[in-house]
């Protein structure tokens, strides 16, 4: 879906990126995390539904290595007309195996990664995509792992 730019205080912006780090084992992880940023448990655990809820954030768990655990992750690309982007978007999204999807400015304007149980079955999640929109879907498997972070800055 498209999103006007969103408006983050200093106090956002930290937790975005502090929780990217690591998020505590204990029985009051909220809790401990809230005191790494100043905040109260309760504060957090607000921040973090309202940055869901206006978009910032997705979704806030943890990441699994679907490869290290015989499934597999692709990275995949649509051209989507724009006056159709918001309805291919919520098609797309419907899919369980769609991780995330987000649009570029590109000719490939939309890009979502598929993740599924096992390898086989990303082709079968990337026709599914293709015969409810009737749109192709370029599908671009991984061939190395990088991991990139990423920091709000003020």
């Amino acid at each position: 879906m498209r999103r006007q730019p969103l408006k983050l205080d200093a106090t956002d912006r930290q937790i975005i990126n502090l929780l990217q780090e690591g998020f505590p084992l204990s029985s009051r992880p909220y809790a401990e995390a809230a005191k790494r940023l100043g905040l109260s448990e309760n504060g957090l655990i607000a921040r973090l539904g309202m940055l869901r809820e206006i978009g910032a954030i997705t979704r806030f768990g943890p990441f699994f290595d679907a490869a290290a655990m015989g499934g597999a992750f692709c990275l995949c690309a649509m051209a989507v007309p724009g006056a159709e982007f918001d309805a291919v978007a919520a098609k797309v999204n419907a899919h369980a195996e769609v991780a995330h999807n987000y649009e570029r400015a590109h000719a490939l304007n939309m890009w979502f990664v598929l993740a599924t149980e096992t390898p086989g079955e990303i082709e079968a999640a990337a026709c599914a995509i293709e015969a409810d929109t009737g749109l192709a879907v370029f599908r671009f498997p991984k061939e190395e792992e990088f991991f990139i972070g990423f920091r709000v800055v003020a």
